[in-house]
């Protein structure tokens, strides 16, 4: 009998290990090659990958959103016959959003970071910090008092968590970039990859670019090799290869693994602002009346019920986000507020949906990604819906290296308002639109600029036979103003303002969509559905906004759970 157990469970192991030589686990990661059975941990010099990996680590201030199917749009009624949120499927891959807005303190960790590297006392360099300086006189009204928070409202400690507002579409891309490259900075200096004061002391001409460092790392940091290669790993590496080289003689060559790739995955995905389809999908929230793989019901707001207001004992009565109740009642009567905020209020004030994210009804109107147009063209793609792509490739030099921005070949640009901003920050690669050698006989795109794709372009205005018919401005599909902004070689600005009565729209591609209710709004606008749009380049005191990160590998952190 003992013999029977012990033959049985030795062929219960073999078949066990069977299973996961064969992958049976799916995630599972073995130390040799599925195709050739080949060593892959890369002992003595040969092919290695990160047999280690577990998945993607959650970036600082993120929340983890499992990705899934919605219904896009309209849930009830549209009130301000817009006709722009008709609803349509929609299909969201996982990805990572804020867990909060942006606040005042965040943002102003990155205008210290621009004052010093940049110091603004510099000619050369005063329009870079003027160009990320949010617009503090949005609080002022013609007809109101609010010069106290023209003052203070960015900068005074009582609001430090507080929703940052009076930045532009530009500057909260231009932030996310920046928040990119000093996480990303931080993890290779906390991995022993960098120099311990790297992260200190930083010049315009030596700072830290995240791409750059993925595609040409000895040009990081202006070439520093001290702050590139000076941290405890890549010493301990160095000092391994000159001990190899005593004992063999050989010498040559640089010593592996000094600087981190995408396939070590530990430099995290791009920070950036959520697509439409991906902050809708956030603030509904649907996991929480997810039954199985159906949903009980479309949810109206981003939390359960047709009311604004709670119904729980402990706080019957409170609304449930920071809007205006009414026309001059933005908080309730004095003893009694309802919403306890009479502009915005801090974040987490209010209790968060079911994915864990806080305010995505209420305080502030939030950018996101998408170029505005009235209709979702579901009808082309149902997956990850986003429209504004515009396809880049990194510039390659005269003399066949990555070109990357320099001290002296700042690009700067006026933007309609005549604000003048960096394109980009010396350190950076310069980028190109693709072209042919990218598009030639592909069926996926064609061109760069995707903005105006079904929506806009040559083919899909009733001048479609006319190749002058974007350049004509009476046979463009959007009828738009076209004003410029023009700056001479002393600075001076010739502003022409497009005074034509005939224009038919503010829609271009120089708008953007910003989603959900603000404290100025009614509850009307609380719906995660409702859409509006504003210029890319101009702010107000309403709208301010989170990042996101997309999210590599899996789409859940954990398996399904048991059905019974």
């Amino acid at each position: 009998m003992r013999k029977y157990f012990a033959v049985k469970a030795l062929f219960t192991a073999v078949i066990a290990a069977l299973l996961v030589s064969c992958g049976g686990g799916g995630n599972e990661y073995t130390t040799t090659s599925r195709g050739t059975g080949w060593d892959v941990t890369g002992k003595n010099g040969g092919f290695e990958l990160n047999t280690k990996y577990k998945e993607q680590a959650t970036g600082p201030g993120l929340v983890f959103i499992e990705g899934g199917t919605f219904t896009m749009g309209r849930v009830k009624d549209d009130p301000m016959h817009d006709w722009n949120n008709t609803p349509n499927q929609q299909h969201v891959q996982s990805f990572y959003i804020d867990e909060t807005e942006v606040t005042n303190g965040m943002y102003l960790e990155m205008l210290d970071w621009v004052k010093t590297v940049f110091p603004p006392e510099d000619e050369e360099y005063r329009k870079i910090y003027d160009g990320v300086v949010p617009d503090t006189l949005v609080w002022r009204n013609r007809l109101g008092y609010n010069e106290e928070m023209t003052k203070n409202y960015l900068r005074h400690p009582a609001y430090q968590n507080y929703p940052v507002v009076g930045v532009s579409w530009v500057q909260a891309v231009e932030y996310a970039d920046w928040r990119t490259d000093r996480v990303n900075e931080l993890i290779l200096n906390q991995e022993g990859y960098t120099a311990k004061d790297a992260l200190a002391n930083q010049e315009a001409g030596s700072t830290f670019n995240t791409e750059t460092y993925l595609n040409a790392p000895t040009l990081t940091y202006g070439g520093d090799d001290e702050k590139l290669r000076g941290g405890k790993r890549s010493q301990s590496l160095e000092k391994k290869k000159t001990a190899k080289a005593a004992k063999t003689g050989d010498g040559t060559g640089e010593a592996s693994g000094l600087y981190v790739t995408r396939k070590d995955g530990i430099i995290l995905p791009a920070y950036r602002l959520p697509t439409e389809a991906e902050w809708e999908y956030a603030a509904l929230a649907n996991v929480g009346n997810r039954e199985y793989n159906a949903i009980r019901g479309r949810k109206k707001y981003p939390w359960d019920g047709q009311y604004t207001r709670s119904g729980k004992r402990t706080t019957r009565g409170d609304h449930l986000a920071n809007f205006k109740q009414g026309d001059g009642d933005y908080g309730g009567v004095a003893g009694w507020s309802d919403d306890g905020a009479d502009i915005t209020a801090p974040v987490k004030f209010y209790s968060p949906n079911d994915f864990g994210v806080y305010e995505m009804a209420g305080n502030v109107s939030e950018w996101v990604a998408d170029v505005y147009r009235p209709i979702v063209d579901d009808e082309f793609n149902d997956f990850n819906y986003y429209r504004g792509n515009q396809y880049t490739k990194n510039k390659i030099g005269p003399d066949g290296m990555i070109a990357v921005v320099s001290t002296d070949s700042i690009p700067y640009d006026t933007l309609s308002n005549g604000k003048t901003i960096a394109r980009a920050l010396p350190g950076q690669i310069q980028q190109q639109p693709v072209d042919e050698n990218e598009t030639y006989l592909r069926t996926n795109f064609d061109r760069s600029d995707n903005r105006d794709f079904r929506d806009g372009d040559a083919q899909s205005t009733k001048y479609f036979d006319s190749k002058d018919a974007l350049r004509d401005a009476n046979k463009r599909m959007y009828n738009s103003p076209q004003h410029s902004v023009e700056a001479d070689s002393i600075g001076k600005l010739d502003r022409q303002y497009d005074s034509s009565n005939s224009r038919t729209t503010l829609i271009n591609n120089q708008v953007r969509v910003y989603k959900g209710g603000s404290w100025r709004d009614r509850a009307y606008w609380l719906d995660p559905a409702t859409r509006r749009f504003y210029p890319q380049d101009m702010a107000s005191d309403d709208i301010g906004f989170r990042c996101a990160m997309s999210r590599v590998g899996s789409k859940a952190k954990k398996t399904k759970r048991a059905r019974n």
